[in-house]
């Protein structure tokens, strides 16, 4: 084909991508502002990963009793370079001014380090929650390592300590990371207490509104879902809370759907292939027969 003509055709694609009042692209709007950098998201997340297990993901010395303290305040150091600058594109991200959000943006990094120590002390909850409840895991360095759950709570509890803190936009981007990695989507809004474990975890799901007491087991493909939405005059769902309450020391097999703001009490077990729309007691088993649910 002729060059001009091919030109010519892209140019009439040109002038159609551009326009700025485009009826046909009303629900894409064009995005003047500065937005968070995935990949420096990224960076953080393998330095938060350095801080919170030293000498698993980097050198051997950056664990050594003598080099410790010296990386580990080079980490959080970078942390807050990178993270606080992320964190100020977050906040500009959807908002009419920046005005005061470099000052914000400094007090919510270091607000977040504060906590660093209070999400290390939980996922050292999790690891041992994993390698006890799991006779193939042989180490807690092997559930460190290599476990795609730990990984996942990893990322989620850092996502809800930032949420918590007011920071749009990153939460969901970091969870999101995990969910590529893993195939586990565990919503930064989701509560969750101490000593959780995920095994296998493929296809589990978690939303946004779930609280999850101590020492819940999930196995692969749970979901934690909304059974349906209250709508606005408008017809649009409602950001209510609309998914499980999962009480302590509740175990949820493989493939069971728990759905709605219903409570799964203290002790149950819930069976695979479990679809499960109301309360249940505590210390309830509800598991597959022939006739339904036992």
């Amino acid at each position: 084909m002729d060059r001009t003509k091919i030109l010519e055709q892209i140019q009439q694609h040109v002038r159609t991508l551009s326009a700025v009042d485009n009826p046909d692209f009303h629900s894409i709007p064009l995005h003047r502002k500065v937005s968070p950098d995935v990949n420096a998201l990224r960076e953080v997340m393998h330095l938060l990963r350095l801080v919170i297990f030293p000498g698993f993901f980097g050198a051997e010395q950056e664990a050594r009793p003598d080099t410790i303290s010296y990386y580990m305040g080079v980490y959080l150091e970078k942390i807050y370079d990178l993270l606080q600058k992320q964190i100020y594109y977050g906040l500009c991200f959807e908002a009419e001014e920046c005005c005061d959000s470099k000052e914000r943006a400094s007090e919510i990094t270091l607000a977040f380090i504060d906590q660093i120590a209070r999400i290390k002390q939980l996922l050292s909850t999790d690891v041992k929650a994993i390698l006890d409840g799991d006779p193939a895991a042989t180490s807690v360095s092997e559930v460190i390592f290599s476990y795609p759950g730990l990984l996942a709570i990893f990322h989620q509890r850092i996502a809800h300590a930032l949420l918590k803190l007011g920071v749009p936009v990153i939460p969901r981007i970091i969870t999101e990371m995990a969910h590529s990695q893993t195939g586990i989507d565990i919503h930064p809004g989701a509560q969750i207490g101490e000593y959780f474990s995920i095994d296998h975890g493929t296809g589990v799901v978690i939303g946004e509104t779930t609280v999850i007491g101590n020492h819940v087991r999930l196995y692969q493909g749970v979901t934690l879902g909304a059974k349906s939405f209250t709508l606005n005059e408008e017809g649009l769902p409602l950001n209510t809370p609309r998914h499980p309450i999962i009480e302590d020391h509740v175990t949820i097999y493989s493939n069971a759907s728990v759905l709605g703001r219903i409570t799964i009490g203290e002790g149950s077990v819930v069976g695979g292939n479990i679809w499960l729309t109301h309360d249940v007691p505590p210390h309830s088993k509800v598991l597959q027969s022939r006739y339904g649910t036992d």
